[in-house]
């Protein structure tokens, strides 16, 4: 059992570190992982609320397929951390990202999922912070119907 647990781990750590060549559709995941980070980073943190949902998020993304669910869960943490730290990435610039790649992608406008988005807002205990997300989703939903 030990040695199965290690092996999952060694390939997750590799499929995070040649996420780009080893995964299919790695743009799309990389895009989804962007959209949430949209979502949780309003408010500078992600509370253990938003943790659980973001997993259960992407389990349904990806079909309860939990090995690809993780990677999508770890690559939303990576972008969150470089948000946080201003590790080369910046909220602003975040959003810029995601505009561009749903103009240049069309088909990216039809992963804009507006409803589990809107799930984020029960984790969201202060207003300014709810207004806010909720603002990031608007924008998000006009993408959606602007490329789409």
């Amino acid at each position: 059992m030990l040695k199965y647990i290690m092996i999952k781990l060694l390939r997750r750590k590799v499929k995070k570190v040649f996420r780009e060549l080893l995964l299919y559709h790695n743009s799309s995941l990389e895009y989804r992982a962007k959209l949430l980070t949209l979502v949780v980073s309003v408010n500078r943190e992600i509370s253990p609320c938003e943790e659980k949902l973001l997993y259960a998020t992407a389990c349904d993304i990806y079909d309860h397929d939990e090995e690809r669910a993780e990677i999508l869960v770890e690559a939303v943490k990576e972008y969150f951390d470089k948000i946080i730290t201003n590790n080369g990435l910046d909220f602003e610039h975040l959003v810029f990202q995601v505009e561009k790649e749903t103009r240049e992608i069309k088909r990216f406008a039809q992963k804009i999922d507006i409803s589990q988005l809107e799930k984020f807002q029960k984790c969201i205990g202060n207003e300014e912070d709810k207004i806010y997300q909720s603002r990031v989703i608007s924008f998000l939903e006009r993408l959606k119907k602007k490329y789409q």
